[in-house]
């Protein structure tokens, strides 16, 4: 009987309750989309920032990470390329060498990092190759040609064609150099990275950096991204004690503590901004409620009593939110779906986008289904405590008081 009692009073009352849906449909919608876009955000920046160069899964020497020097490298490359093949979770693997040199061209020296990598096992599992803005990517059978970062090429003031010399130290110690050519120029929107890095093919790298067999680093491209930190407990136990695998969480710890901290401020930002819209509903709904004092104290004074009262007026609060938060609920997820598909795109940014690790200038929402109804709930909740001062407020008042109140 209340039940049916609500329903008719909220359509009695029509032009209330619909301002009432459209307010809580606004808010849910809000909620939903902020929460979609920074998440689509952060997963984005992290994503550029482990697909440029990290990688998702890197396999070390079991002391590389603590203390990266020749004595820890990977000694069975080959071996381990092996295991790894054969392993369900793994799409691909690629190794790499890295070594600190000394470039220099006439009278420019720089230090920077020289890898000798396989260039099309590395196209798999990095976007070293997407990255090219000049020349050519490396292919299989080069010989000393490179490719090199742009603000690297721009310190040594070299271009695609010309050469420069390396000095450095071999895996075994002995004394290494070379002359290079540049063949491509990369730029991954990392400053850093760009200004230091540079590559090689690994076959000619090997043998004058007396490297054969031997890698840094292996980096594995699970077949689910999402399943790196898995996939790397299993490979640890897979590879034994002798090797270190490790996923992206750990290898970019700053970086995940970095998207937690933004994460946490962004939802105190938006705790911020609905508690506001908190005591907005709440006001609202006060209004609302001694609009219609005098018909509550006439239902107090022909018995109703003020449980039954407090029922009726939560079951209309209880509709109302509901319609509300589906609506907007709906509303919101439509455009985190659409937002998930077609990015927004700040083409007039992609400098500064640049600075902060993203490669393209392009920032996606995340659609996912039960964030959206995680929200949705908070936010029905949100609408029903928002009422509930307001009713008990008016429905304590006596019905002589409420009748005549003015």
């Amino acid at each position: 009987m209340l039940l049916e009692l609500a329903i008719r009073n909220i359509r009695a009352h029509g032009r209330r309750s619909l301002l009432t849906i459209l307010l809580g449909a606004v808010s849910t919608g809000l909620l939903v989309f902020s929460t979609a876009w920074m998440d689509g955000s952060h997963a984005q920046m992290i994503r550029n920032a482990v697909e440029i160069y990290p990688g998702y899964l890197q396999i070390t020497g079991a002391s590389f990470r603590e203390s990266p020097s020749y004595e820890h490298l990977i000694f069975d490359v080959e071996r381990l390329s092996g295991l790894l093949a054969r392993e369900p979770g793994v799409a691909d693997s690629s190794p790499r060498f890295e070594s600190f040199v000394l470039f220099a061209r006439d009278e420019k020296a720089v230090g920077g990092m020289l890898t000798g990598l396989v260039p099309a096992r590395e196209a798999a599992v990095s976007r070293l190759r997407d990255s090219l803005v000049a020349g050519r990517y490396l292919e299989k059978g080069d010989s000393n040609q490179l490719y090199l970062g742009k603000e690297l090429a721009r310190r040594l003031g070299v271009g695609v064609g010309d050469e420069l010399a390396f000095v450095g130290s071999g895996a075994d110690y002995s004394f290494a150099a070379d002359r290079l050519r540049v063949v491509g120029i990369f730029q991954t929107g990392l400053f850093d990275f760009d200004a230091a890095s540079a590559f090689m093919a690994k076959d000619y790298f090997d043998t004058i950096m007396a490297a054969e067999n031997q890698a840094t680093h292996i980096i594995v491209q699970p077949r689910d991204p999402g399943q790196a930190p898995e996939l790397a407990r299993r490979l640890a136990t897979l590879l034994g004690p002798e090797y270190q695998a490790a996923s992206w969480r750990e290898t970019m710890a700053p970086l995940v503590k970095a998207m937690e901290i933004d994460s946490l401020f962004g939802y105190l930002t938006l705790a911020v901004i609905f508690i506001v819209i908190f005591f907005v509903i709440m006001i609202y709904t006060l209004l609302l409620v001694y609009a219609r004092i005098r018909e509550i104290g006439i239902m107090r004074a022909l018995g109703t009593t003020p449980g039954q009262v407090l029922t009726l007026l939560l079951l209309e609060s209880a509709l109302l939110g509901l319609l509300s938060v589906l609506l907007g609920g709906l509303i919101g997820g439509a455009f985190a779906y659409y937002y998930s598909v077609h990015p927004m795109v700040f083409a007039s940014m992609e400098e500064q986008f640049r600075q902060y690790g993203l490669a393209v200038s392009a920032i996606p929402a995340a659609f996912a289904p039960l964030v959206i109804l995680r929200d949705m709930a908070l936010m029905y909740l949100l609408l029903l405590l928002s009422t509930l001062y307001p009713i008990i407020k008016v429905n304590g008042l006596p019905p002589i008081e409420a009748i005549h109140h003015v």
